[in-house]
């Protein structure tokens, strides 16, 4: 009989990503370091690029997040002239976001260190592995995975009684 202690991520899906996640951003942000920039500002400020001025509802639809955790998070990235609100042309009342200079040249410099940390992942994983893994994780972000994980099995709603 083995008597290694089981963790709660034996059996739960939800620690044991959570556990994963922890370690892989300490892995990376200790790559980035170097940058000056966490992790999670270098993946909001490429995911800002690739965006190209989006709103900022958009944005926090994209990462999975509310308008206030987004808010938080570009605070530091504003302040020190990375990011920058800006209003719609066509509605003031809805901001966009978008990269300053300063912001693009700090998200292109930062990438070269991303991608020393990505060949790292993928060497010590295997590149077929971390595609399935980016192909699973992006399809649990989506929303029809929310969707699907809010019915119940018997197709009722999660809490419901009857």
């Amino acid at each position: 009989m083995d008597d290694t202690p089981k963790g709660i991520w034996d059996f739960c899906t939800n620690s044991a990503l959570k556990r994963a996640s922890r370690q892989l951003g300490q892995l990376y942000e200790d790559v980035l370091a170097p940058s000056g920039l966490r992790g999670t500002q270098y993946s909001l400020l490429s995911q800002i690029a690739h965006s190209k001025n989006a709103s900022l509802r958009t944005l926090a639809d994209l990462l999975v997040m509310d308008l206030s955790a987004l808010g938080h998070t570009l605070k530091p990235l504003i302040r020190d002239g990375y990011v920058e609100l800006v209003p719609d042309a066509s509605d003031r009342r809805v901001k966009r976001v978008q990269l300053t200079p300063f912001g693009v040249k700090k998200q292109q410099e930062t990438t070269d260190l991303w991608r020393k940390a990505q060949a790292r992942f993928e060497n010590a994983l295997g590149k077929q592995e971390a595609e399935a893994l980016r192909r699973a994780l992006n399809g649990i972000s989506e929303a029809a995975f929310a969707e699907a994980f809010t019915r119940a099995p018997d197709g009722s709603e999660p809490g419901a009684t009857g």
